[in-house]
């Protein structure tokens, strides 16, 4: 700690802005450390982040994707549990450099990448993240397209016939309002954020709860979905499954393991950040995948097949009424995980790129052209591939980045950082002339080739099928190594 940092005795480390260069490559007011005084999130905040951002589509949808390999409903959900209690490990120890120090995510990767090779690490991470939003937007404008339809029966031709891509005109209309809907709220900033994340998460919970109630009574139980045993009746032909499925699932949410910085930066303290998290993910993911199971059950029962989709589920409903309810509760839920999950970090990663030209609402500008090009409709269309290419892919990806960030930080650095550096060119994360950190980079170069190798050599599947392991336990390993032998 030098005379500009004060270091408080809950832990939370303070630096006076005067002592930050605001050099224009390194700098602007959204990549700056967070005041004390504005860091003001609770327990009940980040466990309201966490509900609203689990209370989404694919969450619901998750277990189809594993019941259709061959498992049954609680193996699904175990998978489910396990896959998000893993996940916290990396995820809480990359939240506490944010709540420690105010800092976002680039910035952090600074320390270990370099102040310019962080940018390595954060367009990997955006990149991911521009993914996700599409996904998430196409699912809204999706349940928008229903709710427009049930208010205006004669919405979804209103526009002519003709499909474009497979979807009519007010299809695409539907997905345009509701990208823009996700924009608007992130030029007004995290404040607002906050607000939407902390009512949304008990409204959706509440509004799915019903919905397993009523899927219940018309079934009058809870379906053969339910009470199926599966085709896995031996731990052999099982862990084949489960373990790719567990990685996978680790996947989910390993976009979010590497950028919580942006969220704990604003915490009250680490207590508060932690318990919130510990206390939210695994169950409400768990909790809400169950419930899609439940409902998909009765609905074989109700329509004769079993339908994992809610937005088409609730478009079967005859009240118009209460499809316009529950697709405002759909959309409520994906606008909420949408803005967390999948823009404030790649909002941030992007202005790091180039500061002095990209702020925080260009960033997240950014993201949504790029999610949109990404054309979401498409990955969408086979859940096979969503889950054990796309999930499963580019968790080894991340996992390389959370090795490293992880490695560094507890071990090498001990969880102290000279905060003013990460903000200098001549500072102590400079790494040689260039700014970039060879070491970090070739570690997570060797993560990601040992984890992806499985898709090319068959005889090294096993590799893939494990990639978030394979890619953080690597990557980890060889970094230790490489600052190690620099020391």
């Amino acid at each position: 700690m030098n005379a500009n940092t004060i270091e408080r005795a809950d832990g939370r480390v303070e630096v006076s802005r005067d002592a930050i260069s605001h050099d224009p490559l390194l700098f602007n007011d959204d990549l700056a450390p967070t005041p004390i005084a504005e860091r003001t999130w609770t327990t009940y905040n980040y466990a309201a982040l966490w509900v609203s951002m689990a209370h989404c589509i694919p969450t619901y949808m998750l277990a189809s994707g594993l019941i259709g390999t061959g498992m049954n409903w609680w193996q699904a959900l175990l998978t489910i549990l396990v896959g998000n209690t893993i996940v916290l490990i990396p995820i809480l120890a990359n939240s506490h450099p944010g709540t420690k120090y105010g800092i976002p995510f680039p910035v952090f990767a600074r320390a270990s990448y370099g102040v310019f090779g962080a940018n390595v690490p954060a367009i990997m991470r955006a990149l991911v993240a521009c993914g996700w939003f599409g996904i998430q937007a196409w699912i809204g404008g999706e349940a928008l397209q229903a709710f427009l339809r049930a208010i205006f029966p004669a919405w979804p031709e209103a526009l002519g016939t003709v499909r474009f891509d497979g979807h009519l005109p007010t299809e695409w209309v539907s997905f345009a309002l509701f990208w823009a809907l996700n924009i608007l709220i992130v030029f007004r900033g995290m404040n607002l954020l906050r607000i939407v994340e902390n009512w949304a998460a008990p409204y959706v919970l509440v509004m799915t709860a019903a919905l397993v109630i009523w899927a219940i009574r018309e079934a009058h139980g809870v379906g053969a979905i339910v009470r199926d045993t599966g085709k896995f009746h031996d731990a052999a032909s099982f862990w084949k499954v489960f373990v790719p499925s567990v990685t996978a699932m680790i996947g989910f949410w390993a976009t979010l393991s590497l950028n919580m910085p942006d969220f704990t930066r604003f915490g009250k303290s680490q207590r508060e950040q932690a318990v919130g998290q510990l206390v939210a993910l695994p169950t409400t993911m768990t909790i809400f995948a169950a419930m899609g199971v439940v409902i998909t059950s009765a609905s074989a029962e109700i329509y004769g097949k079993a339908i994992w989709d809610p937005v088409e589920l609730v478009g079967r409903f005859e009240s118009r009424p209460i499809v316009a309810i529950a697709m405002f509760t759909v959309m409520i839920a994906t606008l909420s995980v949408n803005i967390a999950a999948n823009v404030v970090s790649p909002a941030n990663d992007f202005a790091n790129v180039a500061p002095q030209k990209i702020s925080f609402r260009l960033g997240g500008l950014m993201t949504g052209l790029i999610g949109f090009v990404m054309m979401p409709w498409k990955l969408l269309a086979d859940p096979n591939q969503y889950i054990f290419r796309w999930l499963l892919g580019y968790s080894g990806g991340l996992g390389s980045i959370a090795g490293v960030l992880i490695c560094d930080y507890w071990f090498i650095r001990r969880t102290k950082i000279d905060v003013v550096d990460l903000y200098r060119r001549q500072g102590r994360y400079r790494y040689g002339k260039s700014g970039v950190n060879l070491a970090a980079i070739v570690a997570t170069a060797m993560g990601c080739l040992l984890a992806w190798v499985g898709l090319v050599v068959d005889d090294l599947r096993i590799l893939f099928d494990y990639a978030w392991f394979v890619g953080g336990f690597s990557s980890a390993a060889i970094y230790a190594l490489f600052m190690t032998r620099r020391s």
